[in-house]
């Protein structure tokens, strides 16, 4: 555990559900874990107890990527896990393929509605078709403007044109709308949608603080993590975009929820001290963003040339493909910011100056 870590409070300390069992983190509220083929190495999933036009069941928060392991873990917790009740819809907290990659399998298995805010559910129709920022052609241009220019990588990157689709290979038909601010009534209780920027298009956290809960609950999907910085990246679907900046002020919306909320991340452990976390997050990107402000000071700087600034060990092309835009978008804060100027080498490279 490291210093920052220890800042936090595990209420539940290294327990962690079994494959293809639920594990009760509140009355209600049952956490599965799902192994990712990824450094990133697993996803937190959510059960949520619920009555729906009159009918008892569950509540999915969350699907895993589309592959047969993940669809076996589903159907043991579906046999041993549901109490004999049946799924009664599926919530989505954004379009990333560890988290609705199994939204449509899901839905068709138990002829339920997807729940997901429009933005994310319309991104990922597209990407089902396409690519978004994921590999293709345009990502290796794109990549190549701000200095990844080794003819390895980038033919690597041009194949990958199929890895959204290889993971979310269809969507549901239709969809239910989250916003935020809305109330979404699941088990007799509310769970208040928070929006959240810069890491997807439109983020969909939870929060519920039912005074019959012991404590209230925060499902933060991706934009609340305990042991890492979620990946905010500029991707070349919008190349000029500014997702730092939306990640912070989004952030900063969880302030005003309750010091004892427990946070259920969709990475790590479930844990307490939220407000804590929020300060750790602001105190990494900003001394990110120092170590950017300085290497530009010496020379001019493309994205490539931070990798090394910003991430200080080796890095396979997966990792480098989210460095790259996690890179860019420090340069990008700065450079929106005027701390920083941008240039078009004669070289066709974006390159950051003081």
């Amino acid at each position: 555990m490291n210093l920052l870590e220890q800042q936090l409070h595990y209420p539940l300390g290294d327990t962690l559900p079994a494959s293809g069992m639920a594990l009760e983190v509140a009355p209600g509220i049952r956490w599965i874990r799902m192994a990712l083929p990824f450094a990133l190495d697993h996803i937190n999933l959510w059960l949520l107890r619920d009555e729906l036009d009159g009918r008892a069941g569950w509540t999915v928060v969350d699907c895993c990527i589309a592959k047969d392991e993940s669809k076996a873990q589903w159907e043991q917790i579906f046999a041993t896990q549901l109490e004999g009740l049946p799924v009664l819809r599926v919530v989505v907290t954004h379009m990333h393929p560890d988290h609705i990659g199994l939204a449509h399998w899901l839905c068709e298995r138990w002829t339920v509605r997807l729940w997901v805010s429009a933005t994310d559910f319309n991104a990922a129709r597209l990407a089902c078709g396409s690519t978004t920022g994921f590999g293709g052609d345009s990502a290796a241009r794109f990549f190549q403007s701000h200095g990844l220019t080794d003819p390895e990588s980038v033919e690597k990157i041009k194949g990958r044109s199929g890895y959204y689709p290889s993971m979310v290979p269809e969507l549901p038909g239709s969809y239910c709308r989250l916003m935020d601010g809305m109330a979404l009534r699941i088990g007799g209780r509310d769970w208040r949608c928070i929006s959240g920027y810069g890491h997807a298009p439109e983020h969909i956290a939870l929060y519920c603080d039912d005074a019959a809960l012991p404590a209230p609950v925060l499902i933060s999907g991706d934009m609340m993590l305990p042991r890492i910085s979620t990946n905010i990246s500029v991707y070349d679907v919008e190349p000029e975009s500014n997702p730092l900046a939306l990640f912070l002020s989004s952030i900063d919306k969880f302030e005003s929820l309750a010091a004892n909320t427990l946070t259920l991340p969709s990475h790590g452990k479930p844990f307490e001290g939220l407000h804590r976390r929020i300060a750790q997050l602001h105190e990494h990107h900003r001394d990110r963003l120092e170590e950017v402000l300085q290497a530009c000071a010496v020379s001019p700087c493309s994205a490539a040339d931070i990798l090394p600034v910003m991430f200080k060990r080796a890095l396979d092309l997966h990792q480098t493909t989210f460095a790259m835009g996690e890179a860019l978008a420090h340069l990008h804060l700065l450079w929106f910011d005027s701390q920083l100027e941008r240039q078009l080498g004669a070289d066709g490279i974006y390159r950051f100056k003081r």
